[in-house]
């Protein structure tokens, strides 16, 4: 699964420099994909729109862009713009009756996995790339499976990492990141407000 996701990052190398991949899984059946949009926009309807080519128009936004996919029992957000972590008061609210797993990096830094459920952060790992500089909070049998397959990489394989984070999502979730979804032309996307807001 690791491998995967190493070469999506090397056919799209642009999701190496930023990116926020968000996984909800709805424990009840009422909660649909606008709720979440809903939620993750901060109590907001966001703004949806068509772009011709989104991985390029997306670029000339101010605000985040999402790609959303549905997957089985799973609502997945791949925000290609910015990379910077939704915050926890949105993601706690994301959070309330589903689980959501969410891994991010921007050109800054700032590597953070996380699980949320029940309106709480549960386990958050943050600087996973950085052997040195790992910190974990939380419940620490929630990752501990993304634990084991960062210690099964080199400690300078950075884009395993990276691919580690999506592979660990995928097997707790069953939702994964295709490159297909990403050769898209005259595709819906959302909007979203400025996320800090």
């Amino acid at each position: 699964m690791i491998d995967h996701y190493r070469s999506l990052f090397t056919r799209y190398g642009w999701l190496e420099d930023s990116l926020c991949w968000t996984v909800v899984q709805p424990l009840v059946e009422e909660i649909t994909v606008d709720d979440l949009l809903w939620r993750l926009n901060g109590g907001r309807d966001p703004e949806q729109r068509t772009m011709a080519y989104p991985t390029e128009e997306a670029l000339y936004e101010d605000r985040p862009v999402l790609f959303v996919f549905k997957g089985e029992g799973t609502c997945a957000f791949l925000e290609y713009t910015y990379g910077y972590a939704t915050p926890d008061h949105i993601l706690t609210e994301l959070s309330k009756e589903s689980r959501v797993w969410m891994t991010t990096w921007h050109f800054n830094g700032g590597y953070p996995i996380l699980c949320a459920a029940d309106g709480k952060i549960r386990a958050r790992m943050r600087d996973f790339i950085f052997a040195d500089f790992t910190l974990e909070e939380g419940d620490p049998t929630i990752l501990a499976d993304f634990r084991t397959m960062l210690h099964s990489l080199d400690r300078e394989d950075y884009s395993g990492k990276r691919s580690a984070a999506f592979a660990f999502i995928e097997a707790t979730t069953s939702m994964s990141l295709e490159g297909e979804w990403l050769d898209v032309e005259d595709a819906p996307v959302i909007i979203l407000d400025n996320p800090n807001a």
